[in-house]
C-alpha cells in the first residue's frame, strides 16, 4: 500500500473534497483523484462518495481513515529518526484554539515553517476539543486547566486571565466585590463552565449563569465591551480594552486562578522531533511576549 495514496486520502477526509485536498498537497485534482482510485482499487472497497458539495465518506472509509492517518503519523516519526540533525520534514497535524490561534500561534508556527522549508504544516483553528487520536492530529495546544486523559502534556506557559466589565455595564449593574456576588450577575460563558479564583492559597469555584453565549473568546470580548455582562477572559484578549477604558478589571480581591498553555500529544515512547520544535518555539515565545501576563505581573 502506497504512503502516498494513505496521506492523500487522510487530507480528502479532512478537507471534505478532491479540490481543497489537492490545494494543501500542492497537486492537481486528477493526481488526486487517481490515487484514490488506486487505493480503493486495492482495498476493494469504496472509501468515498463523490457529491456535488465534495466528498463524503463512507461508513469503511470514516473506519479506515482513523487508521490511515495513525499509520501516517507513525511513518513521519520514523522517516525523522534517519534525518540528518536539524531537518524536518514529512507533516505536521497541529490543532489549536481559535481564540488565541491566529493571533498569538500562528506567527510562532509560521517561523517553524520557514525554518524548515521542507516540512508541510496542517493547522487547523477551533476552540472545540478535538480527539487527537481519532482525527489523526500530531499534537494539540491547549489553553485553560488540564483534565485527566492518557494524552502527554508538556506546559509551555502561563495563560492570566482578569474578570472584566464595560463601565457602562459597571454604572448599570454595579460589580460585585466576591465570587459569590458573581451569581446575580450575567456571565459571558462559552458554555457551562466553571470559574475559578484566588483567595490566598484557595481556590474559590463557581458557576455563574449568563444569556449569552459563544464558542470563542474573541465573540465573548466583543459582548464584554457591548456591555452585555461580566466574561472572564485570558489577559492577551483583553489588554488592549483595559488599556483603553473599554474594560475595566473587577473583584481584584480574588484573582482569576492562572491557567496553563500546552502542547499536548498522544501517548508514546518518545515525542517526535517535530513536536519537540514546536514545543521549543512556544516557550520562546511565551518568554519574550509577556502581555500574556501583564495584567497579573
Amino acid at each position: 500500500m502506497d504512503i502516498e495514496e494513505l496521506l492523500t486520502f487522510v487530507e480528502v477526509a479532512e478537507a471534505g473534497g478532491i479540490s481543497p485536498a489537492a490545494r494543501r498537497l500542492g497537486v492537481s485534482k486528477s493526481i488526486v483523484s487517481r490515487r484514490l482510485f488506486r487505493l480503493e482499487t486495492e482495498l476493494g472497497i469504496q472509501l468515498l462518495v463523490r457529491t456535488t458539495r465534495g466528498a463524503a465518506l463512507t461508513e469503511a472509509g470514516a473506519t479506515f481513515r482513523d487508521y490511515a492517518a495513525r499509520a501516517c503519523t507513525e511513518i513521519d516519526a520514523a522517516r525523522e529518526t534517519i534525518l540528518p540533525a536539524g531537518d524536518l520534514r514529512g507533516r505536521l497535524r497541529i490543532s489549536a484554539p481559535l481564540s488565541f490561534g491566529s493571533t498569538h500561534f500562528a506567527p510562532v508556527i509560521a517561523e517553524m515553517a520557514r525554518r524548515h522549508p521542507r516540512l508541510h504544516i496542517n493547522t487547523y483553528y477551533s476552540d472545540h476539543v478535538v480527539d487527537l487520536i481519532a482525527a489523526g492530529y500530531d499534537c494539540a495546544i491547549r489553553l485553560g486547566y488540564l483534565e485527566d486523559s492518557s494524552l502527554i502534556a508538556r506546559r509551555v506557559g502561563t495563560i492570566y486571565g482578569t474578570l472584566v466589565a464595560s463601565p457602562g455595564y459597571i454604572k448599570a449593574h454595579g460589580a460585585p466585590e466576591t465570587p459569590e456576588e458573581l451569581l446575580n450577575h450575567q456571565a459571558l460563558l462559552q458554555g457551562s463552565e466553571a470559574w475559578q479564583f484566588m483567595d490566598d492559597n484557595k481556590i474559590i469555584t463557581v458557576r455563574p449563569q449568563g444569556r449569552f453565549k459563544a464558542d470563542n473568546g474573541a465573540a465573548l470580548v466583543t459582548a464584554a465591551v457591548a456591555g452585555l455582562g461580566i466574561g472572564m477572559l485570558p489577559s492577551g484578549l483583553v489588554h488592549k480594552y483595559l488599556a483603553s477604558g473599554a474594560l475595566n478589571p473587577i473583584m481584584d480581591r480574588y484573582p482569576v486562578r492562572p491557567g496553563g498553555a500546552y502542547v499536548i500529544r498522544p501517548p508514546g515512547h518518545h515525542p517526535a522531533r517535530k513536536i519537540r520544535v514546536l514545543t521549543e518555539l512556544l516557550i520562546e515565545y511565551f518568554e519574550q511576549n509577556l502581555h500574556f501576563a501583564e495584567l497579573n505581573h
